[in-house]
């Protein structure tokens, strides 16, 4: 038997084909797996009959924010019984802003081969079409969720962006993006430049740079339009 796998599977970003996200060789090696730790049931599951797996041969083991750290060790037992495994989370790329992380830092431990296929990264899709810097940056996750730590934050941030010329990359719960939106309009410079990058690779994909007094003169409509869709925010002072 081959030394197992670790597998890291890219994850559409919206409702998209299966083909739009991996290549082929990437689609056909998936098929060849039948365990699998993912972020959510119902979306891997749909996600993997696209791919032509049928339900009832595979396994699936959910890794999530609530997964306590104590039940990683038992969701590695695949490879321990040389079998490699796939790791799919909700969207974009495994271990991204994601609590597999953890997971594939256990099993550099002990000692599996870790290998990531080729996907959609909304970080990195918003940055290549920001023509904000993208030698040097830095993403921060999500920002704090009340308003006033929120804004401290952002002007922590724009100051270093300032002194570095570093890219500032971060991300909201989409039914928030309108507050952090508001934050940003509200205590950056006006020549602070912001990048929007909401609901990459989906028809309706909206990606825009602008200054701060420019987007204060034509704000985006996260109410309606833009509403709930996930949105990647960059800025660059």
């Amino acid at each position: 038997m081959n030394k197992p796998v670790l597998y890291l599977i890219p994850a559409p970003l919206g409702n998209t084909e299966v083909s739009a996200v991996l290549p082929q060789d990437h689609i056909a090696l998936v098929r060849t797996l039948k365990y699998f730790v993912v972020e959510e049931l119902r979306t891997a599951r749909r996600y993997l009959s696209a791919m032509e797996l049928s339900p009832e041969l595979i396994e699936l083991n959910v890794l999530n924010e609530h997964t306590p750290y104590e039940a990683y060790h038992g969701l590695l037992d695949p490879l321990r019984r040389g079998y490699s495994m796939g790791m799919i989370s909700e969207a974009g790329l495994p271990a991204v802003a994601d609590p597999g992380a953890e997971l594939v830092a256990l099993a550099h431990k002990e000692r599996y081969e870790v290998v990531p296929l080729v996907g959609p990264s909304s970080l990195m899709m918003a940055l290549m079409a920001s023509g904000l810097n993208g030698q040097s940056f830095v993403f921060h996750g999500y920002l704090p969720v009340k308003a006033a730590l929120r804004e401290k934050k952002l002007r922590a941030l724009e100051k270093l962006s300032a002194k570095t010329q570093q890219t500032q990359i971060f991300i909201e719960t989409p039914y928030r993006n309108h507050q952090l939106f508001q934050s940003l309009i509200t205590c950056c410079s006006g020549e602070t430049r912001l990048t929007l990058a909401i609901n990459l690779t989906l028809p309706d994909a909206f990606i825009r740079t602008k200054t701060i007094e420019e987007w204060k003169l034509n704000r985006p409509d996260f109410e309606k339009a833009y509403k709930k869709k996930p949105c990647v925010f960059l800025i660059l002072a």
